[in-house]
């Protein structure tokens, strides 16, 4: 992935990165070490095997990014995540090497307790994706580490509330004021931050309130039943792999599955599809909010929240031209602030609110007729 970093003067060195590399197993330590190797702006400055030592490590060395595993001897890396992010909170990234239920679990719970993505491990270096794959981790970590994990951490302890039955709090923006028109579905798009920052916005709705949600959600392949189980399971709300022609139910929550494009056809059933990536990505939001343009038109609506990178941004702009409604998260309340100001760029006057209101600006747009 293309970083979005900003050069820095003429002249000026580039600070490298610092990275805490965390893992049981001898051999991933190795691989993960030459990943960065070649990388200038980039240093391994200390590896570890278990969680217990990996909290000793942040202390001693002040990674600006930890690569965790997720499945170690004593200390699994949910409960090291957890005990970082209140000690020394650092941007963690897991690295799942076997995706198993365990793995899977133990991934999202250490999302929920403050790590910020999930990346695959590394294929062979003989394998023909390697070096995408590779430059696609360093991407990712020199993004990490301008992340800002403290807003996660202040947005852990508490969750938001669901207004009571028939309030009708919606964001104070001056678009806002407006009487909202109602969509159809809405389609919400995010990466970097975004398993946490969907299980918030959902605990903020009550089941069925909503419209139908369509969610891409970057994350590493192997986990989109896992996250769909694990956002049904602490919000309450029924969420599922979308799967291709079924008709979209109101309430209901629809995960793009692994390494396939959600969309919607022309009738406005899921449409699933194998085309090539966009920017890099598939499943890809803009390919989601280009066929919710062109199905619902008008009734369609879009919310773009934390995440690295653009996507997203154009299928934004055509949601915008069919008359639809667009939010995007404020740089604030986003772990990451790339997808959200690359909507913006392209959608001038879209709506910009805090994850606390997103719930409300969804709210406002589904409510039943």
């Amino acid at each position: 992935m293309r970083s979005s970093s900003i050069p820095p003067p003429s002249g000026t060195p580039r600070k490298k990165v610092r990275v805490l590399v965390v893992n049981d197993s001898a051999t991933m330590r190795l691989a993960l070490r030459l990943a960065f190797h070649r990388e200038t702006d980039v240093e391994v400055v200390a590896e570890v095997p278990d969680g217990e030592r990996a909290i000793a490590a942040v202390e001693q060395h002040l990674p600006d990014v930890v690569l965790m595993d997720v499945v170690m001897p004593g200390m699994d890396g949910y409960e090291a995540t957890r005990r970082i992010m209140q000690k020394r909170p650092t941007p963690i990234l897991m690295i799942s090497s076997v995706v198993n239920p365990r793995d899977v679990h133990v991934a999202l719970e250490a999302l929920r307790a403050g790590a910020l993505a999930v990346a695959e491990s590394l294929p062979s270096p003989n394998d023909p994706q390697y070096e995408s794959k590779r430059r696609f981790l360093v991407g990712s970590v020199t993004t990490l580490a301008r992340a800002n994990p403290a807003r996660r951490v202040a947005a852990t302890p508490s969750p938001f509330r669901a207004p009571s039955p028939g309030s009708a709090s919606v964001p104070t923006s001056a678009a806002s004021r407006h009487t909202p028109r109602l969509a159809q579905a809405i389609g919400i798009v995010t990466s970097t931050g975004g398993p946490t920052a969907l299980m918030e916005v959902l605990k903020a709705l009550r089941p069925g309130e909503a419209p139908p949600l369509l969610v891409v959600q970057h994350i590493a392949r192997g986990f989109g039943v896992g996250l769909a189980r694990w956002l049904g399971d602490v919000t309450g709300h029924k969420v599922k792999l979308a799967e291709e022609g079924e008709s979209l139910v109101r309430g209901r929550v629809y995960i793009a599955p692994d390494d396939q494009h959600l969309g919607l056809s022309p009738g406005g059933t899921v449409a699933l599809s194998s085309d090539p990536p966009i920017g890099y990505f598939r499943p890809s939001g803009t390919h989601l909010l280009r066929s919710m343009a062109a199905a619902l038109g008008s009734r369609s609506a879009a919310v773009v929240l934390t995440g690295m990178g653009r996507d997203g941004a154009e299928g934004a702009a055509a949601i915008h031209e069919a008359g639809g409604a667009v939010a995007v998260q404020d740089e604030a309340s986003s772990v990451v602030y790339g997808m959200p100001r690359a909507a913006l760029e392209r959608v001038a006057d879209a709506e910009v609110i805090s994850l606390e209101d997103v719930a409300p600006w969804i709210r406002a747009r589904g409510r039943s007729p």
